[in-house]
Parts: structure tokens; C-alpha cells; sequence
């Protein structure tokens, strides 16, 4: 596969609700946008799963330069099961804590918040 030039920003990312009960593994270029779309969702019309469920704190992300690779990624982490989710969250994230407000550090480029 022939591949671009440059840098780019790619993510994948797992949310959960309030009680931690249900995640949402998702892919965006933008993860600060894509989670308050979430939050968005989750008040109002509950129309997406992340937003019918409130998976709305962010609890895991990692990023990957090309969208394929990112792509290829969430399918993988998708076919786990729950378990084995909860186990790669833990190693990264060993009490759960909500991230989301960390989002614009992630964004800007903090390599020092990223989970890989």
C-alpha cells in the first residue's frame, strides 16, 4: 500500500456511561469534536447508540497516523469481548477516570496523554 506524506491524527477511542455498564468504540480525526457530539446526542434526540445509552466519558483512546490503520483497529477491538475491552482500558486507565477534559491537551498534541 502507497502511503501519503505528512503527519496525521487519527483516533480510536472508547466511551462509557455514568455507571461504566456500556461502551462505544468509535474512530474519529477529531476526538474532542466527536465526543461532545456524543454529549450532544445523549440530550437530545438518542437517535445513535453512544447517544441512546449516554456513552458519553471517555475512558480510552489511541492514536494512529493513517485512517486505516485506525479503521482496521476499532473492527478488531469491536470483535473482543467485553473482558478483554475492559482489560486493555484498566492497563491504560486503572481506575476508569473520565478523560474528556483533557480532550484540548489531545488535540493540541500532548504525546504525554495519549494511551499508546
Amino acid at each position: 500500500m502507497i502511503r501519503g506524506t505528512g503527519t496525521h491524527n487519527y483516533y480510536v477511542y472508547i466511551v462509557t456511561n455514568k455507571s461504566k455498564r456500556v461502551l462505544y468504540i468509535g474512530v474519529t480525526d477529531n476526538l474532542s469534536k466527536r465526543i461532545n457530539e456524543h454529549l450532544q446526542e445523549s440530550l437530545t434526540e438518542k437517535k445513535t447508540f453512544a447517544g441512546k445509552y449516554n456513552c458519553t466519558n471517555l475512558v480510552y483512546f489511541e492514536r494512529h497516523q493513517w485512517i486505516q490503520d485506525a479503521i482496521n483497529r476499532e473492527t478488531e477491538l469491536k470483535d473482543w469481548r467485553r473482558e478483554k475491552k475492559d482489560k486493555l482500558i484498566t492497563e491504560h486507565n486503572p481506575t476508569w477516570r473520565f478523560l474528556n477534559k483533557e480532550l484540548d491537551a489531545v488535540d493540541a498534541g500532548d504525546s504525554s496523554l495519549r494511551s499508546e
